[in-house]
């Protein structure tokens, strides 16, 4: 993210909030600006997402497209579709909208998947986590736990997050399952939400964490890596 893009944000915001400037201050503005430094794990590594990054996770987006299934739309349909994806993702996170990442296995540097911080409003200090895609050989290994851990502690811990939601199609049982595990709260249901591929009408699921909820789920979070 561009130094000084969380600030303008704010600076904006400010008169349409009429609040005092020193409530909307985030706990930690530099942390804000640099929202999308690297993360690492032992069993994924989480970096600023891009255009290097393009190959490796084309050939992780192909691998089943089953990983798509559930998003806004299928990257994985063809090369075209997939640059589309990553120059989409690599705009926001120039714009400071959102912080992209790209997944990475930690032991062999295989490109796996990525993940985004959206929704970033350092002035409620709230954060969306979501555009989660892992490629089916990662499934049931613990990187999307650990993935989560990691962002989760860094919004709830530099961040100074008071809140972290995700959002999901309410038909994608494997998604709101994991939402569940962390432990999520859900909060329920916005029907007929979006337009999604195939032109299918999404009802989107919400879930949050609150901070007061954030040393319970990472401990959970914890104990599930170590099982």
């Amino acid at each position: 993210m561009r130094g000084g893009d969380v600030r303008a944000a704010l600076q904006a915001r400010l008169p349409q909030l009429r609040l005092p400037p020193r409530l909307l201050r985030p706990m930690n503005e530099q942390a804000w600006e640099d929202i999308a430094r690297p993360m690492a794990g032992s069993l994924v590594v989480l970096e600023p997402l891009d255009a290097g990054h393009e190959e490796g996770l084309y050939e992780a987006a192909r691998e089943d497209r089953a990983a798509w299934r559930w998003l806004p739309y299928d990257a994985s349909e063809s090369r075209g579709a997939f640059r589309s994806w990553l120059k989409e993702a690599l705009a926001a996170s120039q714009a400071g909208t959102e912080a992209a990442f790209a997944t990475l296995d930690a032991r062999s540097a295989r490109l796996i998947g990525s993940t985004r911080y959206l929704s970033l409003r350092p002035e409620h200090r709230g954060v969306e986590i979501g555009w989660t895609w892992l490629s089916p050989s990662a499934w049931g290994t613990g990187a999307n736990v650990e993935a989560k851990l990691l962002m989760l502690g860094r919004a709830f811990g530099s961040l100074g997050c008071m809140r972290v939601e995700f959002q999901t199609n309410a038909r994608n049982e494997r998604s709101r399952a994991a939402l569940e595990t962390l432990p999520a709260r859900f909060e329920g249901v916005f029907r007929k939400h979006k337009i999604v591929q195939r032109g299918e009408i999404r009802d989107t699921a919400y879930y949050s964490i609150i901070d007061d909820e954030w040393p319970g789920v990472e401990a959970n979070l914890r104990r599930r890596l170590a099982g």
